[in-house]
């Protein structure tokens, strides 16, 4: 019997040295829609089709050269996949990194990484299965 039974995700927070500059490339990128900001607290809630990404300043963003493992992932829709990977590789302001089609794993699909503007690595993922899901 575990210590505390979790139900989900309330909230991830993502380090960032600019919270104008990054809720402007959050709201324009992936889409999302600013819930709460107090840039001068330097907080900014971004809603996520009903998931909560903060976006906190710091004046030491997290160093992930090398380390493309650490990322964090947004499932796309199908349909959507393939125009969004194209935007993505567009534009010249996006260090666009590879995308890959991963299956047999945790979490299969089709998959694109990419960096915000503090280097954070982003994934979207047209996913098709989830070994959670059982």
């Amino acid at each position: 019997m575990p210590l505390v039974q979790t139900r989900g995700l309330a909230h991830f927070t993502i380090p960032v040295t600019d919270t104008e500059r990054s809720m402007k490339f959050y709201e324009e990128v992936l889409g999302m829609k600013p819930i709460q900001v107090n840039h001068k607290r330097g907080m900014v809630f971004m809603d996520s089709d009903g998931d909560c990404v903060i976006l906190t300043k710091t004046e030491n963003p997290i160093m992930q050269a090398g380390e493309q493992d650490i990322h964090h992932a947004w499932i796309v829709d199908h349909k959507d996949y393939s125009e969004a990977l194209e935007q993505l590789q567009k534009r010249s302001d996006i260090k666009f990194h590879f995308e890959e089609d991963r299956q047999g794993g945790a979490v299969n699909g089709p998959r694109a990484y990419f960096e915000d503007p503090d280097g954070n690595v982003l994934e979207i993922i047209d996913l098709t299965s989830y070994k959670g899901d059982v």
